[in-house]
């Protein structure tokens, strides 16, 4: 084809290359932008889908890139561009023709690409065939990059088969150096085959983080918590780690309020009333039906539990306070006490023995065995005791004491 553009470019001199180079540049990209693209967008805008909205969208810019660039392309193929520029053919080709190719690959590279991305986003949340849609996004992103590459060096004229024997060498590099990056990429991908989560489930990990899982890239998955935190973990630890996953296979999950009664109360009545006030709550499902359940009988109540089912996991907290709070103003209407733990303190005081009292008498009465000086007393030490002492019949019992 270039051999037909080069015959028929070959007849014009360099004033009408040039003025042909601006027509086609600058008129054909004014009639794709202004007439083409604005027709497609304007029949897209009718139709059901956004799908076809995004198409055009991203190839927009590719479109009207090409065009001008076709021009360009025209421009190096001229036989009398490049004597009135006393260059040659091949020169010309270098530094016109190979560059506005480079851009179009790219430009259409970077096209391609934003154009995939864009239909995940629009489809990952439309069933659960799309799970795998965010894990072909990161796999689509690497074949285009890698392509690119590929496709530039070949038009450059790099020969790219001696590169392999140094690939081999490299990827051993590589994998030793980026073997946590490879094993995230492997990591995220084993993660969606085994359909562990998808984006919008709320998950707990087994080293305690949870939260709602918001995006899955080729090296880590981000998790946004209770608190509006982004936690981001690798997909490597994620394909190793126990993950509880309470979006699925429903959304639906049970919860279940713990309460204790007093002894001697009406369990029949307590039971009504719990599953009444749980019927009551918005938050609650009717399906299935809320049971009261009597667990066992504790040290200071009989204990129950309330077990009623809410339609996310994230609505447990908020509906486990909205019971709590009406199992405690009901049970005071119905005048049924919430026992607390309770316990009694005995104090017993010891019966002084007949040799307790004579010494306390003793010491009472000015005979006890200790010194006074200066207002403080020192007691003696049992060298300082006297040999009747040992006699004394109460003295043993002193010592015991002491």
């Amino acid at each position: 084809m270039s051999q037909h553009l080069s015959g028929f470019l070959s007849g014009l001199t360099a004033i009408e290359v040039t003025l042909l180079v601006l027509l086609i540049s600058i008129g054909g990209a004014f009639v794709m932008e202004a007439v083409v693209i604005r027709l497609l967008l304007q029949y897209t805008s009718r139709t059901e889908t956004t799908l076809d909205n995004i198409v055009i969208q991203e190839l927009r810019w590719p479109i009207v890139v090409t065009v001008s660039l076709a021009g360009v392309y025209l421009f190096s193929l001229s036989p009398a561009v490049a004597t009135a520029l006393v260059v040659d053919e091949a020169t010309l080709r270098q530094f016109f023709g190979l560059p506005s190719i480079s851009i179009g690959i790219v430009v259409w590279a970077w096209a391609l690409n934003r154009l995939v991305n864009r239909l995940v986003e629009s489809v990952k949340d439309k069933g659960s065939r799309f799970d795998f849609a965010p894990v072909f996004s990161n796999i689509w992103t690497l074949v285009v990059s890698i392509g690119t590459i590929g496709a530039l060096l070949y038009l450059w004229g790099i020969e790219i088969t001696p590169l392999f024997a140094g690939a081999g060498i490299a990827g051993i590099a590589v994998g030793f150096a980026a073997k946590d990056t490879v094993a995230n990429f492997f990591g995220g991908i084993a993660l969606y085959f085994d359909d562990t989560y998808k984006i919008g489930d709320y998950v707990v990990l087994d080293s305690g983080e949870a939260g709602t899982v918001v995006k899955v890239g080729i090296r880590s998955t981000t998790l946004l918590t209770r608190d509006e935190l982004l936690v981001t973990v690798p997909n490597s630890v994620l394909n190793a780690a126990k993950i509880i996953n309470e979006s699925a296979p429903d959304r639906r999950r049970r919860m279940k309020v713990p309460i204790g009664v007093a002894y001697g109360t009406d369990i029949d009545k307590f039971e009504t009333i719990l599953v009444e006030l749980a019927l009551d709550e918005p938050l609650v499902l009717d399906t299935p039906r809320p049971r009261a359940r009597f667990r066992q009988f504790g040290a200071d109540a009989l204990e129950y539990e309330l077990v009623c089912w809410v339609n996310s996991p994230l609505k447990r907290g908020k509906a486990t306070h909205n019971i709590n709070r009406e199992i405690y103003n009901r049970l005071n209407e119905a005048d049924i006490g919430i026992p607390y733990p309770q316990r009694d303190v005995h104090v017993h005081t010891a019966e002084q023995t007949p040799a307790t009292r004579t010494v306390a008498s003793e010491m009472t009465n000015g005979g006890s065995k200790s010194e006074t000086n200066g207002g403080a007393t020192r007691s003696r030490p049992d060298s300082e005791y006297e040999d009747g002492d040992a006699e004394d019949s109460d003295y043993d019992d002193v010592v015991d004491d002491e």
